[in-house]
């Protein structure tokens, strides 16, 4: 194909707070990687943490480096092993590159694999007008599903494992953390069938965009109590199921409170360093504890699809778009806490 040598992209150019809007040449593919020409492309908390170069930044981007991962665009060239994809065909991907040797990734386990690489974290990312991607990676999208979409299944599948990590058929559900994945999982929650789904945080931008999201109930922790709303709702013991998106610690110890004996609460919110956890609670309420990490490959990408193409609408969780020569107001606005997902256009 005809492509130019060089390409946009943001790229973390030096180690200190932001991105840099530089040329960059066009990735070369391999035999068994395809080029994406993107389209759109999603800003995830992890852009941020890449953007103020945090501790967790510091220690794990290389620099310089394309970021990006959240991406949806098309196929513009293949590599001369690629079978089962065409040029031109629309597409999302997988953004963790695995490995091939380790047990869990022998045993098809792919999303547990202890050498998996991530796009736009430790190898070359989405933010640019071109991304280059093993073809194993790539998922195609369906006609239904638009580019704008296209570019959130990367979290949507964080919210789809989290959420389905345990029955949700006629549970109740509480949500501690509405940021855009927890708002995702709270959709999810309820389009899988739960009961009472109720998603609790401190921003108030954030509740009211859950509310419009999802047939969900906000509930501000800081002006009510989750036993008047338990009581509210008519629930007798208190929730079924749990999902921690927040990462606060205050949040995980509402929510043990707050659920039944033999609860079950799927992890996905990371704590800033160590926590003071009271063992004794979730012993003594047998609580079962599941970690989540990205999302089930390719299983998650499978669910999710058949979701959307089967009514879940998770559209309005999208609240601004900007080209891509407007990313430092995106990332500000981002950085604000008054978004929801934030969209690039690249075309």
């Amino acid at each position: 194909m005809t492509r130019p040598n060089t390409m946009s992209a943001l790229v973390k150019a030096q180690p200190a707070v932001g991105l840099w809007q530089e040329q960059r040449p066009v990735p070369e593919i391999g035999p068994d990687d395809v080029l994406i020409r993107v389209k759109k492309a999603g800003i995830c908390g992890t852009d941020i943490h890449i953007w103020n170069w945090d501790e967790w930044a510091q220690k794990t981007v290389p620099v310089p480096l394309i970021t990006g991962h959240e991406f949806a665009g098309e196929i513009v060239d293949m590599g001369r092993n690629v079978e089962g994809l065409s040029i031109g065909q629309r597409c999302s991907g997988e953004g963790h590159l695995i490995g091939k040797t380790s047990r869990q990734s022998r045993a098809g386990r792919f999303h547990l694999d202890p050498e998996t690489r991530g796009i736009g974290v430790n190898e070359q990312g989405a933010f640019a007008e071109y991304l280059r991607l093993p073809a194993f990676n790539v998922v195609p999208l369906p006609d239904e599903i638009s580019d704008d979409i296209g570019a959130i299944l990367d979290p949507l599948g964080n919210a789809v494992h989290t959420a389905l990590s345990f029955d949700l058929l006629g549970e109740d559900v509480l949500i501690t953390g509405a940021g855009p994945i927890g708002i995702m999982a709270a959709a999810v929650a309820r389009h899988a069938g739960a009961r009472h789904v109720v998603i609790t945080d401190v921003n108030a931008d954030r509740l009211a965009l859950a509310g419009q999201v999802a047939d969900v109930t906000p509930v501000n922790v800081a002006q009510e109590d989750l036993r008047d709303v338990i009581a509210r709702l008519k629930m007798k013991q208190g929730f079924d199921v749990g999902l921690e998106m927040s990462g606060n610690q205050q949040a995980l110890d509402q929510m043990v409170e707050a659920l039944v004996m033999g609860g079950r609460i799927a992890l996905l919110g990371i704590p800033p360093g160590k926590s003071p956890v009271d063992w004794s609670r979730i012993v003594f309420k047998a609580i079962t504890l599941k970690g989540v990490y990205g999302r089930e490959i390719f299983e998650t990408w499978y669910k999710m699809i058949a979701m959307l193409q089967n009514g879940l609408d998770v559209s309005r969780v999208i609240t601004h778009r900007f080209a891509k020569d407007d990313y430092i107001q995106a990332f500000e606005t981002m950085r604000s806490g008054k978004s929801g997902k934030i969209v690039l256009d690249w075309t």
